[in-house]
């Protein structure tokens, strides 16, 4: 089961968005994320949070439509994106897209691109999507596939420590059991060669991302 979830960040391209969904995909709110539901003619099946960026009147008008709201106090040990994660894993989701991560707050950001290495989100594959850019986590033992053009931009940020045993195909800087550094940045700006690339790990977190050109 695929998970949709919409944070509270910003929302470059609403057409990506409506190209992604499918039938069958489980929409989820984290709060203010309602709000582009809205924009998008959605109505979310659960909306998730504390509800300090939502007012009564949108929360009722959500219920009234037939969304389900699950609420959290203010004083709380996860954010509101978190929380709709875990929603979503407990829901069995086995694949979750997240759109809206990103905005003007850094520490809001930084620790959204971060959360896929949460705890209890290891067997499920998160994806954060924002306009042309797309980012996942790979954990040791993993292989991911990066689908684009020839042309995509791709970057490899080990997160956490060193990242060992990474094995490339279809990058124009290929690596073969490398090795890259925590806080260093030899792995950023790779290029897809052709329509698909992969990246295998042994060892570590690697946060992939690739920004496509069109």
């Amino acid at each position: 089961m695929r998970a949709v979830i919409f944070a509270n960040g910003t929302l470059n391209d609403p057409h990506q968005v409506l190209a992604a969904l499918q039938a069958g995909d489980i929409v989820i709110a984290a709060d203010g994320g309602a709000r582009h539901c809205r924009a998008l003619g959605l109505t979310p099946a659960v909306v998730i949070g504390d509800f300090d960026s939502l007012s009564a009147g949108e929360l009722a008008q959500l219920e009234m439509d037939g969304a389900q709201v699950v609420r959290y106090a203010a004083h709380k040990d996860f954010t509101d994106l978190e929380l709709a994660l875990q929603h979503a894993v407990s829901l069995e989701a086995d694949e979750i897209l997240v759109f809206g991560a990103l905005g003007a707050r850094w520490d809001q950001t930084l620790a959204n691109l971060l959360l896929p290495a949460a705890p209890g989100l290891e067997h499920v594959c998160i994806r954060l999507l924002d306009g042309p850019q797309e980012i996942a986590l790979l954990r040791a033992g993993e292989a991911h596939t990066l689908n684009g053009q020839a042309g995509d931009i791709v970057s490899l940020v080990p997160l956490g420590g060193h990242a060992h045993g990474i094995t490339t195909t279809g990058l124009e800087y290929p690596l073969t059991d490398g090795t890259l550094y925590f806080g260093a940045t030899r792995g950023i700006s790779n290029v897809i060669l052709g329509g698909q690339a992969t990246v295998r790990l042994e060892d570590g977190l690697l946060l992939c991302t690739i920004i496509h050109k069109d």
